[in-house]
């Protein structure tokens, strides 16, 4: 199950069905606040809690795929999923092979646009292989869903996804996230690979800026 976190007060921490996070806030500094930048972000998840979780999904990733014949297809996402799949892959105990897949819907703001902008495929043949779609988070939905539909087009064995972050309030179309790190409020985050405007990926923690 994933953890689920929810806002423990305006302005304030978030907290987990485990219990508070020991984060501190981003340093405005660090965000290069500017008049049409956010100045300070609210610390969500932090890096241990992180690597702790993404572990888990390994093994849970793992014992799902023990029995496949052929190594596992990790189709990512770019940009934002590069860091989440990275270690993913490296919490893996069963062979994979690494795909990537180019689309956006935000075009640099903080909400989707709706507007999808498929700009590269997968490389290689999937047919009769077993793929898990890599996401960084799941927001209205359309972009994972617009992807599902394409790769199964290709004729896998099998098709799962697995994000790091799942954003329900924001959802338009239904998806099922076969493997989940997070579920988080309606906030825009920041850090671990996700970005604002192309920036704040190399941040070890996740940071809501909304």
């Amino acid at each position: 199950m994933p953890e689920v976190l929810v806002p423990h007060e305006v302005g304030g921490s978030a907290v987990t069905s485990r219990g508070p996070l020991n984060t501190k806030p981003i340093p405005v500094k660090t965000l290069g606040a500017s008049a049409d930048r956010p100045a300070t972000g609210k610390p969500m998840i932090s890096s241990t809690r992180i690597a702790r979780r993404v572990r888990q999904l390994g093994r849970q990733i793992s014992e799902t795929y023990a029995d496949i014949e052929t190594p596992l297809v990790m189709v990512v996402i770019l940009k934002g999923a590069t860091v989440f799949a990275a270690d993913l892959l490296r919490s893996l105990s069963i062979p994979a092979e690494l795909e990537f897949v180019r689309a956006s819907s935000y075009h640099g703001g903080t909400t989707s646009s709706g507007r999808l902008q498929l700009a590269h495929m997968v490389d290689g043949p999937l047919v009769g292989r077993h793929v898990l779609l890599v996401e960084d988070i799941v927001d209205s939905g359309l972009t994972v869903s617009a992807i599902t539909k394409r790769i199964r087009r290709m004729g896998p064995a099998s098709l799962r996804i697995a994000a790091l972050l799942d954003r329900p309030a924001r959802r338009v179309v239904e998806v099922k996230i076969d493997f989940c790190g997070f579920v988080i409020p309606d906030r825009f985050v920041i850090g671990y690979g996700l970005d604002y405007a192309g920036l704040y990926r190399e941040l070890p923690h996740i940071y809501s800026l909304t």
